[in-house]
């Protein structure tokens, strides 16, 4: 059964980063300002968390990069081909992404964080915090090449 979803953002990253790239996203702080029209009881007890998880939309992407084939990851050749779903970018159909920014500070509706990989302006369709319990379960087994790929992701930038 094929349905559609049809959500509206509930608040725009503000401040950190401008430009879209693949690395250096360590030390980055910027904010999420959620919608004003939310009561600010939304955010009640979110300031006990360490880390949000944060639901974000590619929206500087066009509709038109989505790639639905297998390619190498940034297109190294040195890496295997693999699928759209196996990366983690915005050529995936609905361009959505997931970050887990450390939470800093909460005032009223804005939520400082550090770490969160979305430029100024992104749109946040949702977050709630990080719970423990709700983390992968068991062994975490990967592949090599997302460590080489991602040496530099939470490197600051010189």
């Amino acid at each position: 059964m094929s349905r559609s979803l049809e959500i509206k953002p509930i608040g725009t990253v503000t401040g950190g980063r401008t430009e879209v790239a693949d690395d250096y996203w360590g030390g980055v702080d910027s904010v999420i300002r959620l919608d004003p029209d939310f009561p600010v009881e939304v955010v009640q007890g979110l300031e006990e968390f360490s880390h949000l998880v944060v639901v974000w939309h590619f929206d500087q992407a066009s509709p038109g990069d989505v790639a639905l084939h297998a390619r190498s990851p940034r297109n190294n050749p040195a890496w295997p081909t693999t699928g759209t779903f196996v990366h983690r970018n915005h050529r995936r159909p609905n361009q959505l992404a997931t970050s887990f920014p450390r939470l800093r500070k909460v005032e009223g509706l804005d939520l400082h964080v550090s770490d969160l990989d979305a430029v100024d302006g992104t749109a946040v369709y949702d977050l709630a915090p990080f719970f423990t319990e709700m983390g992968p379960r068991g062994t975490v087994r990967q592949p090599a090449w997302p460590g080489e790929m991602l040496a530099d992701y939470w490197a600051t930038r010189h």
